[in-house]
């Protein structure tokens, strides 16, 4: 499922607030953090990841990668921030506008 524009304003505004849950490092990403990561958006649905300086990969490739890996999609890349969400099949916390 593809986001709208609005839907990504609406989910960029949310994590806005929100502290980044999970720092990709020197190791980029490995198959724990996207097990780690798919955990945390089954629970969460919306997180913040920070990608930090050691990394030498495109934060703009972490995020398709991982949006990829675990079948979320990518709200929004700034700097070396990644916003990813996956909405809950059951009981969900967002509310999409149309």
């Amino acid at each position: 499922m593809a986001l709208t524009s609005k839907q990504r304003a609406y989910l960029g505004g949310c994590a806005s607030t929100m502290d980044p849950i999970f720092h990709i490092g020197k190791a980029s990403l490995t198959p724990e953090i996207i097990m780690a990561l798919d955990e945390a958006l089954e629970k969460r649905e919306l997180i913040k990841v920070a990608v930090l300086k050691n990394c030498i990969d495109d934060p703009r490739e972490i995020a398709a990668m991982t949006a990829e890996r675990t079948h979320s999609d990518v709200v929004k890349v700034i700097g070396k921030k990644i916003i990813l969400f996956r909405q809950a099949k059951k009981n969900t916390k967002y509310e999409l506008p149309g």
